[in-house]
């Protein structure tokens, strides 16, 4: 079958059925009358994506502030319908635990997001710290922050999840199949993929580290970035379990992780942040961490948690998309034809219902209540002319910083 012949004519088609295009799936194929189809260049819930690595956090009270509570609370209650809905259990409610020294910029961010959204939360001092969470090193001066609404999300089984819901609700989704192009005619967008060409009304573009080849337009807005993970053996897992352990987010000594309990029985997601440098190749580069940074891993993780034994036993690198701001981009096309998300700076997952849903109204009506003036792409090009005339716009906010 040539590249060239047309295989299918569709109302939607979402382009990339990860972690923001399975949940948008899910939406549509709600919606009665539309025939929704996904294409996906890998199989169903892949390693190569941004949303592999076993887990991701997910927090109601966001350390970026208010401008992500509504959507935070939205997808909570999304998730749940999505458990309701398919009998599996993708939130582990451990809540979140935020710990650094206190008046630490993320603290303070935090609290105030609990303040601003009247979130659930317990506040900790250094010795309900050391007595309640013994697992983490507590120094004099730290302070912790519990948020109760937040916890887990099993981030591969929640992605197939999507995917299978959309399916049985009449969506069809299109595995090892990589879209070459995309071009918008008179009467809607021709797709052009290694299966065949595909014709759609509108389309919903959620690649991921791969969005500027698909829309190439979007060069001086997104780029494409390495995030990595890694897992450590503590001495005692049971001090790890998710009934003993919550998921959490540790600044010390200028160093920045996040992690969450043991999922595998032997193993525990610390995840310092290291050197996550712009790449060109999603697809090949880079694949693994160098024994250099895996042990500025492993010394930033000792020094947390005494625990543990001082070396990676698992590591992964994940391809994402980010913008300079690391605000996403949810947003359509002049021609109202073209949806994009993309952006999510490694901070995404934990929306991604709430942001699907976005991505499926903007589809159908070109409008969602809860698509935010910062994320539009009217927003975004007037930071990119003010970033390049050295600009600062009255609307600055906090950067977000992933997981």
């Amino acid at each position: 079958m040539s590249a060239g012949e047309v295989i299918r004519i569709v109302d939607v088609a979402v382009v990339g059925a990860g972690s923001m295009g399975s949940m948008a799936l899910w939406h549509l194929a709600k919606s009665t009358g539309l025939s929704v189809l996904g294409i996906e260049q890998y199989g169903p819930a892949h390693g190569h994506s941004a949303f592999a690595g076993e887990s991701r956090l997910f927090r109601a009270a966001n350390k970026e502030g208010a401008l992500y509570t509504t959507a935070a609370l939205e997808a909570r209650a999304l998730w749940t319908e999505l458990e309701r809905e398919s009998g599996r259990q993708l939130l582990l409610k451990t809540g979140v635990l935020a710990v650094a020294p206190e008046g630490h910029p993320f603290l303070e961010s935090t609290r105030r997001s609990i303040s601003d959204g009247d979130l659930p939360h317990r506040f900790l001092d250094a010795a309900e710290l050391r007595r309640e969470y013994p697992q983490f090193a507590i120094e004099d001066g730290d302070a912790g922050v519990m948020d109760v609404l937040g916890g887990g999300l099993r981030s591969e089984l929640a992605v197939a999840t999507a995917q299978r819901a959309a399916i049985r609700r009449g969506a069809e989704i299109l595995y090892n199949t990589p879209v070459l192009d995309i071009e918008e005619s008179g009467d809607g967008v021709a797709i052009r993929t290694s299966a065949g060409m595909i014709h759609a009304q509108r389309v919903i573009v959620t690649t991921g580290a791969w969005t500027t080849r698909i829309v190439p337009e979007l060069r001086d807005l997104v780029s494409a970035i390495a995030i990595p993970l890694t897992w450590f053996m503590p001495e005692d897992i049971t001090q790890f379990a998710p009934d003993r352990f919550p998921c959490w987010m540790r600044d010390m000594d200028g160093e920045h992780a996040f992690g969450v309990p043991s999922l595998d029985g032997y193993s525990v997601k610390i995840a310092p942040t290291t050197d996550i440098e712009v790449i060109d190749d999603p697809a090949t580069d880079p694949r693994e961490l160098s024994r250099e940074q895996l042990r500025e891993c492993t010394a930033i993780a000792t020094r947390m948690f005494p625990g543990i034994l001082p070396e990676v036993v698992r590591s992964s690198i994940h391809p994402e998309s980010t913008t300079v701001d690391h605000v996403p981009i949810l947003d359509v096309s002049e021609s109202g034809r073209i949806v994009i998300g993309a952006g999510f700076s490694g901070n995404g997952f934990k929306f991604s219902p709430a942001y699907g849903r976005v991505l499926a109204e903007l589809a159908e009506s070109g409008s969602s209540p809860l698509q935010h003036p910062l994320f539009t792409l009217d927003h975004h090009r007037r930071r990119a002319r003010a970033r390049a005339d050295d600009l600062v716009l009255a609307d600055d906010y906090p950067v977000l910083q992933g997981h």
